[in-house]
């Protein structure tokens, strides 16, 4: 069973407006992880389409999606997919690919019939314009950033698969963070980066803590509370910062103008409201 869900950009002086319920609808995903279904939304910010796909003791195959508005998902794009079980599987062009917890697969424009087995697998795309070759990424190949200090509460690791010096692709950028034990502050201070979007999945956070996902123009900051394997939609015009009740870990992935993981507009502390 495959489902798809369409998400409309939202302007920035609109979203001023919204309450609890409006933030939620639109910004927030939950539900995704069903067994034996692909779950998919699109989003019309930068038309990036983030899902899950779990398999539930038989394959699922991802092709023909209507939303997409082609035969097949990927003949205008590419996709990047993180495992989130211990084992899994994915075929694509006639080869195989074996996903350990935490390895990332990169599937390039045009590649065809997706078929995943075993696993838990989040899944994002966006449009390409050109065809990379797909190439599945070991944690040991990803390139590795460590920042932030035990005393800010924000000791964390950044994990590079889809980035200019891990993998080519055409414009989808992704990864993970994680936090060391007591450490719960993301993507602080905060930045925007008006030039591309961005979509985050929190996950391996504990079943009674919870993320306070800040969100908004840096004047106009609201919050979207967060469980585990929920994943929100970050406008190019707002933060996208957090604070967990325990440490967790986070996907990230940025589709827009460029591949420059550094390309962001830093937001000064005293500018936040």
């Amino acid at each position: 069973m495959t489902s798809a869900e369409t998400r409309y950009a939202v302007d920035p002086e609109t979203a001023k407006s919204f309450d609890t319920a409006k933030l939620r609808e639109h910004f927030h995903v939950g539900g995704l992880f069903a067994p034996g279904e692909i779950n998919l939304v699109y989003s019309h910010y930068d038309r990036l389409i983030l899902g899950s796909v779990v398999p539930d003791g038989s394959a699922l195959t991802l092709d023909t999606v209507p939303e997409t508005g082609t035969p097949s998902f990927l003949d205008r794009r590419e996709m990047g997919i993180l495992n989130l079980a211990e084992t899994g599987e994915v075929a694509v062009g006639g080869e195989r690919y074996p996903l350990a917890r935490g390895e990332v697969l990169y599937i390039g424009m045009g590649a065809g019939a997706v078929t995943f087995s075993g696993g838990r697998f989040y899944v994002l795309s966006a449009p390409a314009h050109r065809r990379c070759p797909t190439k599945l990424i070991r944690l040991e190949d990803a390139r590795r950033v460590e920042m932030g200090a035990r005393e800010s509460a924000n000791e964390r690791v950044i994990i590079q698969f889809l980035h200019p010096e891990v993998c080519d692709s055409c414009q989808l950028l992704m990864g993970y963070t994680q936090f060391a034990p007591g450490s719960v502050w993301n993507t602080m201070p905060a930045h925007t980066h008006d030039r591309r979007m961005e979509a985050y999945l929190y996950f391996d956070v504990p079943e009674d803590a919870r993320v306070f996902h800040f969100m908004g123009r840096p004047d106009e900051t609201r919050h979207i509370v967060m469980a585990n394997e929920e994943a929100v939609i970050s406008p190019p015009w707002s933060v996208h910062c957090g604070a967990g009740t325990a440490s967790y870990t986070f996907c990230w992935a940025m589709a827009g103008d460029n591949v420059d993981f550094t390309d962001m507009d830093m937001v000064a502390m005293e500018e936040l409201r």
